[in-house]
């Protein structure tokens, strides 16, 4: 048996960097909107949600997007589908006008960004997701603001996840590589512990070769426990490390199904990865 804990087959091994049932919770604030039991369903889904920004038009219509326990769901289509904006509805970050977002359990629909992170949403935007000016190391402190408890079994996981961290860990964020710092933004989000980790264009903007070790730290991610669920540009890429896909048009579902049924699905194959 291999002594690497990620050859085996996907799967709850390590779950310690998730949170755990009453550590490091806060409360949610009032004036931050309330929860409603939801059971069943998904672990994460935000349902039929319509919705834009602001007083603007609605950029997504009807769309559903979802990912469970031991899953990587990834949102993928062409540009101005709606992807990132799908993923910031389901994070609070515009109004759904309607349909609703669940979250283990609970409608979370009325709940801001601050509020779902207190509930275990794990959110990397695209750009402006590190602190320049601080070093790995207080980056992923700053992570960790809403615990309460001995963050430093966190840190050691993260580093262990992301070696090339803990070499650099008192350099400053802003001077290392695109990827390096994507990987600074992926780690303070686990820093929270979440229960789901939402990734915007994790490999926007870096090499090839990097963006396939970008992948291998996402599966390696999802092996501890973690549901991530995903908008990615590079969408066969992505799609080969998929439980889930969803192939988004003008803010509408097009195609849903497994990562190897879309990449074997002769449209989906002709209309959005090249032929």
């Amino acid at each position: 048996m291999s002594d690497n804990p990620w050859q085996d087959d996907r799967g709850n091994k390590d779950a310690t960097i998730t949170r755990k049932e009453g550590m490091g919770q806060a409360t949610v604030h009032a004036g931050e909107g309330q929860t409603h039991p939801a059971p069943g369903g998904p672990f994460l889904i935000g349902e039929k949600m319509t919705g834009g920004y602001g007083k603007g038009p609605d950029i997504l219509h009807d769309c559903t997007i979802s990912v469970d326990r031991g899953e990587i769901a990834v949102i993928v289509g062409p540009n101005g589908a709606g992807k990132s904006t799908a993923m910031k509805a389901i994070f609070g970050m515009l109004d759904v006008r309607s349909g609703s977002v669940r979250l283990d359990g609970e409608d979370i629909t009325d709940l801001s960004p601050q509020a779902r992170v207190v509930k275990g949403m794990g959110f990397v935007p695209q750009t402006n997701n590190i602190f320049t000016s601080m070093t790995v190391e207080e980056n992923l402190e700053m992570g960790a603001f809403i615990r309460t408890d001995d963050i430093s079994e966190t840190m050691e996981q993260v580093y262990d996840l992301f070696p090339i961290l803990r070499e650099k860990r008192r350099q400053a964020a802003g001077e290392l590589s695109g990827g390096q710092r994507q990987q600074v933004a992926v780690g303070r989000a686990l820093m929270t512990r979440p229960k789901v980790l939402m990734l915007d264009e994790p490999t926007a903007g870096v090499s090839p070769i990097v963006m396939d070790e970008l992948f291998d730290r996402i599966i390696e991610v999802s092996r501890t426990g973690i549901p991530i669920l995903m908008v990615e540009q590079n969408a066969r890429q992505a799609l080969e490390i998929a439980d889930k896909g969803y192939v988004l048009v003008q803010g509408r579902n097009a195609y849903t199904g497994s990562g190897k049924e879309l990449l074997s699905d002769p449209e989906v194959r002709k209309s959005f990865l090249g032929g």
